[in-house]
């Protein structure tokens, strides 16, 4: 048998994904210096199962496979950007950080060339979907290895929704807002942040924008938030947040809506598959008020569409290599295994769904029928648009994302700013950005 070694792992693409597996098989670790640590940091996963997996059982592995320790660190996602600002600044700080949609994009200068980890993966499960080569390829090289896409959908009480006149969700906003209207009426609003959080607020602030036909720059890079369709949006938006929404989702963050949901104050929200799966994980604690367990109660279903149709943005999640890392070598190692098939399938198949892998190999894994109602995320990497269209989803975007700059365009008329001022803040900010 050929001896499997470092050098016959990365030496081609098929080795990729079966390489890691041979150096388990054979215990043999790569050579790497005495005492070498990769310090990973994530954010705390929405499905905690994952996590755990991960501390109790792959990293482990990976351990012994690499011949590395692995420092593994979970935060907040809203704080993955604050700590990464400061690492660069210090020149010191995690090997491998998590970030959200483009943000990679405004540390390109900082980070190493991926595209040796990339590519090899890209030729064994097929190339990445367009929103993955938006958020971590600038268009000369991969500043981040992708990771993971975690699909937006709107959850609701299907019995809820039925009890207010809507034998299935409403498909355009208009429908959405008379239905809430009536839920709010009885108790049951529409919950959903407008808040400075990293997931809901902005996947649900931009395919709103996008549905009416405004976007924040042309093809060409020019700021043309200013539109009758962007202030059309904002007007509606204002109707539509008193009549069927919980007012203080102006203040949520991501984890708020979930605990209302489950709780049972609000009706429909936007969001990963975290409350579902959550129910499933307890199904006798979570009790409907006709007795029965909640997780039979809930379905998924995309944003309305627009007068200029239905769009959406997931967040995205991708890891990042600060040039300040003494340990690149052994990190892209490990990214490598983590990526190999059989590692990569093991922690998918323990989101439940949650998660969708970046390449549409992964529709076709059972995780999908196994359960019809996770069935909708699916395909939410096909679908995505990225934040900046219609221009590129390049540092000016991320930094536009960054400052919620789109989000707080509609919490401000929201709280009671005329729709045309709204709209003229948000251009006065893009301006500043877009120069």
């Amino acid at each position: 048998m050929m001896k499997v070694t470092r050098r016959n792992v990365l030496k081609s693409s098929t080795a990729l994904v079966g390489g890691m597996a041979g150096i388990l098989a054979t215990g043999r670790a790569p050579a790497f210096a005495q005492g070498t640590t990769v310090h990973w940091l994530r954010w705390n996963d929405f499905v905690p199962a994952s996590d755990t997996l991960l501390r109790r059982e792959m990293l482990p592995e990976a351990e012994k496979a690499l011949g590395v320790k692995i420092n593994f660190e979970t935060v907040n996602a809203n704080d993955l950007q604050p700590r990464i600002t400061s690492a660069i600044q210090s020149g010191s700080g995690p090997d491998l950080i998590m970030l959200n949609n483009n943000h990679p994009q405004l540390y390109a200068a900082s980070c190493v060339d991926m595209t040796d980890v990339v590519e090899p993966l890209a030729k064994a499960e097929g190339a990445h979907y367009a929103l993955v080569q938006a958020n971590s390829n600038d268009g000369k090289k991969w500043i981040s290895m992708p990771w993971a896409i975690i699909g937006g959908m709107i959850a609701y009480r299907k019995s809820w929704f039925e009890e207010a006149g809507a034998s299935s969700f409403p498909d355009t906003w208009e429908k959405y807002r008379e239905v809430g209207k009536a839920l709010k009426a009885k108790g049951r609003p529409i919950g959903q942040t407008l808040g400075h959080t990293f997931g809901d607020a902005p996947t649900f602030a931009y395919p709103y924008l996008w549905s009416w036909g405004g976007k924040e720059v042309d093809e060409s890079g020019k700021v043309v938030i200013n539109s009758k369709e962007t202030v059309d949006s904002v007007k509606f938006m204002t109707g539509f947040w008193k009549d069927a929404h919980d007012e203080g989702g102006l203040a949520w963050d991501d984890t708020n809506n979930n605990r209302a949901f489950l709780s049972q104050t609000i009706s429909a929200t936007l969001n990963g598959a975290s409350i579902y799966i959550e129910s499933l994980r307890n199904p006798d604690r979570y009790i409907s008020e006709k007795g029965a367990q909640l997780k039979t109660d809930i379905l998924h279903a995309a944003l309305p569409k627009g007068p200029a149709g239905q769009f959406s943005m997931h967040t995205y999640h991708s890891h990042v290599l600060p040039t300040y890392s003494k340990n690149a070598k052994a990190a892209k190692d490990f990214l490598r295994w983590a990526h190999s098939k059989p590692v990569y399938e093991k922690w998918f198949v323990s989101q439940k769904g949650f998660a969708t892998p970046c390449t549409p190999e992964w529709e076709k894994h059972k995780v999908w029928t196994e359960d019809p109602v996770m069935e909708p995320y699916k395909i939410a990497g096909r679908l995505a648009r990225t934040p900046g269209f219609a221009g590129p989803a390049d540092a000016k975007a991320a930094e536009v994302l960054s400052k919620y700059i789109v989000t707080d365009m509609y919490a401000k008329a929201a709280q009671g700013m005329p729709a045309e001022d709204a709209v003229k803040w948000a251009e006065s900010e893009l301006k500043k950005i877009y120069v």
